[in-house]
């Protein structure tokens, strides 16, 4: 059995995934909210693999790994940092404080591939955008899940999040409304 590939992405209305310095949005762009939050915690409350590109594990273990203190994490990004997560990378040598990670090097599609057809939990990738795009390219990812924000960072935005992805015709699966403001939108990708 093929194990289910989700890409997991946060995104502002015009498309972004992240802000530049002169940006003062913070985590969420300053919106998340009791119910988004409550969604993101069961979301990872269910056996999965993570799979990150480089550049977006370090990140998310700059952010996750340095404080002692788990009271100050949301309990999504503490479920998260639990999961077994495998990091494709050929520059990274170090798991840096993640628990259950690997570092795997090698060619991005033959090592996803190789995990949907062994793998007996699901998997998922959050951000990880350039990654996502040969995936999606290659036909691996079987859900897009964008997380759209109500914010417009014309002038702070960075790190578009589809600009490399190629084109894909889009099935709605499911959406949902969280907090009154944040949007989810789940797709199945299909190759035109």
């Amino acid at each position: 059995m093929t194990a289910t590939y989700t890409w997991d992405v946060f995104s502002t209305l015009d498309g972004y995934g992240s802000f530049g310095p002169e940006g003062d949005w913070g985590g969420y762009w300053g919106k998340q909210g009791p119910e988004l939050l409550e969604h993101r915690a069961a979301l990872f409350d269910t056996e999965q693999r993570m799979i990150f590109g480089a550049t977006t594990f370090r990140e998310n273990a700059e952010v996750l790994c340095r404080t002692d203190d788990p009271n100050h994490q949301d309990e999504w990004n503490l479920r998260m940092l639990r999961m077994p997560a495998t990091v494709i990378s050929s520059t990274l040598h170090d798991t840096l404080g993640w628990p259950n990670a690997t570092i795997v090097s090698g060619d991005a599609v033959n090592i996803v591939s190789r995990l949907k057809d062994e793998s007996d939990i699901p998997l998922r990738s959050q951000a990880s955008l350039s990654l996502n795009w040969s995936l999606m390219a290659a036909g691996l990812v079987d859900r897009l899940q964008v997380t759209i924000f109500p914010v417009i960072s014309g002038r702070t935005g960075t790190s578009p999040i589809l600009k490399g992805a190629g084109d894909f015709d889009l099935e709605l699966l499911e959406s949902r409304t969280f907090d009154r403001r944040t949007q989810e939108l789940v797709y199945r990708p299909s190759r035109r």
